[in-house]
């Protein structure tokens, strides 16, 4: 997957179980743009401290921003916190 050379900017999220995609624009959330879309997720904190919108990542580099996840699960790329985190990639493909 390719990087994008400016994580700030905006990216595709594709939501794997509806295949839909919606786009997040620079400076909005994932959170803020799925639940602006009508997809249920949970959130408590968005701060990226609590973990409770920890999400599976099936396909992309997420941009961990994130004080709840271990470096090692921030390598791994296989969940992030979608209340704080970006995209590195074009397109994010997430399990929802």
């Amino acid at each position: 997957m390719t990087e994008t050379t400016n994580p700030d900017g905006g990216f595709d999220v594709c939501l794997h179980r509806s295949g839909r995609t919606i786009a997040v624009p620079p400076g909005e959330t994932i959170l803020d743009i799925l639940l602006d879309n009508g997809v249920n997720v949970s959130f408590s904190c968005s701060d990226g401290i609590c973990g409770t919108c920890e999400t599976k990542v099936i396909e992309g580099i997420p941009d961990h921003r994130d004080s709840f996840l271990s470096d090692e699960e921030k390598a791994e790329n296989s969940k992030m916190m979608v209340c704080c985190s970006r995209s590195k990639s074009p397109v994010l493909t997430l399990d929802l």
